[in-house]
This record gives C-alpha cells, structure tokens and sequence, in this order.
C-alpha cells in the first residue's frame, strides 16, 4: 500500500479525543516492539485511524528498512493467504510476514468469521513480536465486539495497548479546519471556521469535505466566503438537513427518551468519557424497557470512575497510560478497580522496624566482624559484602543484629525505604497478594527497597513458590545494588532443600557466625510492630517518589477482578521468644480458602520432625499438586512464574 506522504504526524491535529491514540503511536514508532505491542485503535469512520497508521508507517521507514515496514487493508492480507493457500505456500507467506518489524493492519473487523485468517494472523503475530516485531491495528470496534474472534487473538491483542479515538471537540474541529486550509495555502474569513466546526458532520472527513467546498467556491468566485453564506456553499442546514432535502410540512418533534439519551451522551463525551452503553441504546427504533435503568448505571459507574481517578491521583498515578484509558470507559471499571488495587498494594508501605537497640548498643554481644560487615554493608557505595548473612543457634540473635542494622540506617537516613520482615511473613504477603490479584504490583513495590532485612531463613526450604519470589527479588535487589542482610539459626550450606541458586548466592557475599556472650533477654523480647493492612490510604507515609526499577510492573490491558476475601496478615511476626518458641501444634489446620492458598503458595502445616523440628513449621504439598475450588470461574487466579 503507498503511503501519503501528507499523513504524518506533523499535519495531525491532536485534541482530548485522540491525544492518547497520537502519543501511543509515536512510542510504537519511535521504539518498535519496545512499548505497547500489539497496539490497537478503534474509532468510527472517518476519525482519523488511517491518518495515525500512515504517520506510524512514514517514521517508522525513517528509522530502519523501508522494506521492513508493511501497511495494508486486512483484504490485502486476505487476498494473499487465498492464493498461498491455493498454491500450497502458507508456510512462505508466514515466513514473510514474520520477517517485518513493522506491521500495520487497518479494517482488523473483516476478520469476523475467518477462522483460517485468524490462525495464520496468530502464528504470523507470535513470529513477529518474537523476534521484536511491532504490531499495529486498527478497526471501526474494539476487539471484545469483533463476531467469533478466536480467544487467543483476543488475549494478545488485550495484553498490549487498546485506544478508542473518539469525535473531536469543537475546538479540535476548528483547528483542524485551520490547518487543512493552511496546508492548502487559502484563507478563510473570519468566523467561518468557527461556524462550519458547529455543522451538523459525522466524522473528520465530512468535516474536510465541507471545507473542500468552500475553498473550491473561493477559488471559482476570487473572494473569501463569509461565514453568513456557508449554508448556501456548504448545503447542510442545522439540524443536519440539507437545502436540496425536500421541507416536510411539520416534522414530528423527536421522542423525550431519545432527547434524554442524547444529552446524557452529549454530556458524558464533552466530559472526555465514553458513552457507547448508551448509544446502543440510542440506535433501537423503540424506547427500550429497560432504558432507565442502564442509564442509572452508566451514571454510578461514571460517578465511580471518576472517583478511582481522584483515588489514582492521590497514589500518584503510577500508570498513567494503562489509566488514561480505562478511566474514560465506564464500561471497564472492573479493569479499573483492578488498576486501582495495584496502585494501593504499590504504595504500602513496608513494615516499621521494631524499636531496640542500634548497631553501636550491641558491641558487647556481637562479633566485632559482624557488627563492622554490617556497617560496611549500609554506608558504603558499593559494599564488598552484599548480601551479609549472619547466623546463630537460635535464630533471635541474628534477628536481632538484621533489626540493629535497620534502626542504624534509619537514624542515619530517615527517608530511607528499609523493608525488614521475616521469610515467614514473606509468605503471608504472598499469599494475600495471589488472593486479591495483586502480586505484580506487590512485586514491583519489594523491588523499590533501599534494604532488605530479612531473617528466619531456614524456614525457605519448605517453600516452593514463596522461595521462588525471594530469589526473583534477591536478584532485582543486587542489580539495583540494594543492600541485603539475612539472618538464620543455621548457615546456607546446612539449610536442606534450599535452591541452589539461591544457597550460592548468599554464600557469595559474607556468611558470619554470630557467637560470644548471651544477650540479655531484654534486648531479645522486643515488641512487633503492627504490619500495614493492606488497605492503604491515600497519603499514608507514601514516598513522594519511588525508585526507579528495572523491570517496572506494567498492568494489562484486560486485568482479571479481584478474588475472594483479603488474607489478614498477622500482627506481629509471628516468632517466639528466646525464652518461649511456641511451635504450632501438628493438628492445626489454617481454616478454608486460608489453607488452600497457602498451598498455593507451598506453605501448609504438617507435623515436624528433624530439621522441621528446630524452625517450629514446615510447608507442603507442592504447589503443582493443589486443585482450588473458587465459587464461580470468574474467580480463579491462575498465575505463572518464570524459572
């Protein structure tokens, strides 16, 4: 397909309703296959989707091999996988299209009913994003309203980025004509733009096509048409009525239901939000029954999306793409809600360090190495010693020197994010996460710590997929040069069942036996601080901001709802006392979907012996081996992890 070469996003004019859809694909063009891939944009004939692809396409040939970057109507491609299939060459005509790094489709809604087109799209789709291919589409619907669209077509085309373009406003309609007329070196007299943007056109190209009459009648008459005589010129009288349509003798006044869903839409576009629940409504030839009540609805959920946006913005609104689009759709709140659970579980903060005493207070306990590791570890630059593990016999010495470390580093930097916690309540947040949907956000938030101070780690060898999160976290901690310090009852080489990847890296850093004269009791029983609920006000010892990360959490477009009850999180730690460790009785069961998940997260409550026996807890069955019964389908979370 030609390209225009006055299609560029130089001649784009960009107002509220294609603002989102310009910067996407400037991204898509700048960056090839790095941001929003695929990207689709949906629009009603004549908003200017071709207008985007062609300016994607043009700059996208700037950059790299022209013959790299293909545009073409979805028939084209249709035409093409005919004669491959006639001819037996399918597989070639994949292997082509595979080897694009740009491709562009428009009219993606003709492939409604092509099973044999969607599998080759599929398989050329995979091929080409594999390989860092771009994908851009572009269709008169979004992809949920495409008749028997295969579901795994659905699913990629929602995991990157969907943008609708919607009418321009009244301002953008008059800048457009100003800009068309420029382009074409002609004036216009004043007012005339001003009046022709309030004409009653469905789209931008009937816009331009009534200014194409006006400038054509400027040039045949050598003068500029006065605002006043557009009706003649242009032949569109208010009200959409045109001078040659015959005058009825009284037209019949148009009904109060169709008056009413005309200006609830009017009113919900204006506000920048999307209103096609309504406007379905408004395209039945009879008042639907139920009318009122989806009109009741829509209004809740607009006053709804309105209030996660003010709730977003109190997070500070860490996704503001991913935003920008579900909050001018009412009919995505759940995606949403969704959004805006992920904001809340980012913005948590960690859980305070416990009051006692600092590194300096605890010199006459404490080897001299281990305390000066320690210092090392939180004031240099780069430590030589990172991670830092210390253990002990019991397991509360070395949680005592990790927390020393913490309040040492806190005095010192206030603002500093320490995240402190046992492996224990490590897993307790895990799980919590998977239950509400959460665990990306979750993750992202772990990764921004300055710190981690992180003790009973012996108890990760009975953790299958909570162990499996800790060494994701280790080493998105390390390639941001965090500090980790560690404390156990026991160093990594005896801890059993430990993955290996991770026993070497902590055997990597300084592995410190912590021996010398008893602690006094005092210092050992130290009050727990209350952990953060996961219910996180806006404001709430939130950061100003956070670091950045090197593998940001990116919502999809499609986020599946939040599932059952929140999981409480415990309010302490959970651990004993140096003169008390209680351990949980071998009967005790956690009660219902607590216990399933904490199968899915490998921990579960079984009797100890040996090695179990010293920590007090051990964790089974293996996670592969647990089946979840949820109340409906909608509410099952299956989440996978990479090795």
């Amino acid at each position: 397909m030609e390209l225009d070469p006055r299609l560029t996003f130089e001649s784009l004019v960009v107002g509220p309703a294609n603002r989102l859809a310009a910067a996407a694909a400037r991204r898509a063009a700048d960056s090839p296959g790095r941001g929003y891939n695929p990207l689709f944009f949906y629009a009603s004939s004549g908003l200017g989707k071709s207008h985007i692809l062609n300016a994607i396409a043009l700059r996208s040939k700037r950059q790299i091999d022209e013959d790299s970057v293909v545009l073409q109507p979805l028939e084209v491609y249709l035409g093409e996988l005919t004669r491959a299939l006639e001819g037996g060459e399918v597989d070639a005509l994949i292997g082509r299209y595979s080897r694009i790094s740009v491709l562009l489709l428009d009219d993606i809604q003709f492939l409604a009913g092509q099973r044999q087109a969607q599998e080759m799209l599929l398989r050329i789709f995979d091929a080409l994003t594999g390989r860092g291919g771009q994908v851009v589409l572009a269709s008169d619907r979004p992809p949920s309203e495409i008749d028997g669209l295969d579901s795994r077509l659905l699913s990629r085309f929602s995991g990157g980025l969907i943008v609708d373009i919607g009418q321009p406003d009244l301002e953008t309609r008059v800048a457009i004509l100003r800009k068309k007329a420029a382009e074409r070196g002609s004036e216009l007299a004043d007012g005339v733009a001003e009046t022709l943007a309030r004409f009653p056109v469905r789209n931008v190209r009937e816009l331009q096509g009534a200014l194409n009459r006006v400038l054509a009648v400027q040039e045949l008459e050598g003068g500029l048409v006065p605002a006043s005589e557009l009706e003649r010129v242009v032949g569109i009288m208010p009200g959409g009525r045109r001078q040659s349509d015959p005058r009825p003798e009284a037209e019949a006044p148009e009904a109060s239901w169709r008056l009413e869903l005309q200006a609830a839409i009017r009113a919900a576009e204006q506000a920048g939000f999307v209103a096609l629940r309504l406007r379905r409504l408004l395209e039945r030839d009879e008042e639907p029954a139920e009318r009122l009540q989806i009109m009741r609805r829509y209004e809740a959920d607009l006053d709804r999306t309105r209030e996660i946006r003010d709730e977003l913005e109190a997070f500070g609104n860490p996704w503001p793409e991913a935003a920008a689009t579900l909050l001018r759709d009412p009919d995505r709140l759940e995606e949403a809600e969704a959004l805006l659970a992920s904001a809340r579980e980012r913005a948590r903060p960690f859980s305070p360090v416990p009051e006692g005493p600092d590194l300096t207070a605890l010199e006459p306990w404490m080897p001299p190495l281990a305390l000066r590791a320690a210092e090392r570890l939180l004031e240099a630059e780069r430590p030589d010693y990172n991670p830092l593990f210390v253990h002990a016999g019991d397991g509360e010495r070395a949680r005592l020197l990790v927390e020393a470390a913490g309040r040492t580093h806190l005095a010192r930097h206030p603002d500093a994010r320490v995240a402190v916690a046992s492996v224990r309540l490590f897993a307790e947040e895990f799980i919590r996460v998977i239950s509400e949907g959460v665990a990306g956000a979750w993750r992202e938030r772990w990764w921004t710590a300055e710190i981690l101070l992180m003790h009973g780690l012996e108890t990760l060898s009975q953790m299958d997929r909570a162990q499996e999160e800790f060494f994701h976290l280790f080493e998105a901690l390390k390639r941001r040069n965090a500090r980790v310090l560690l404390a156990a009852d026991r160093p990594p080489s005896e801890i059993v069942g430990i993955d290996e990847r991770l026993r070497s890296r902590f055997e990597g850093g300084l592995v410190v036996e912590l021996v010398g004269e008893p602690v006094p009791p005092s210092l050992l029983e130290v009050p727990a601080s209350p952990v953060p609920g996961p219910e996180t006000s806006p404001g709430a010892s939130i950061p100003e901001e956070l670091p950045e990360i090197e593998a940001p959490f990116e919502p999809p477009a499609e986020v599946a709802p939040a599932v059952g009850a929140a999981v409480p999180l415990p309010s302490d730690d959970a651990r004993p006392s140096a003169s008390a460790a209680a351990a949980p009785s071998p009967t005790e069961e956690p009660p219902g979907d607590l216990a399933a998940l904490r199968a899915l997260a490998g921990v579960g409550v079984v009797g100890k012996s040996g090695s179990e026996a010293a920590s007090g807890l051990s964790f089974e069955p293996d996670p592969e081996r647990v089946i979840l019964r949820w109340p409906t389908v909608h509410d099952r979370i299956v989440e996978e992890f990479g090795s």
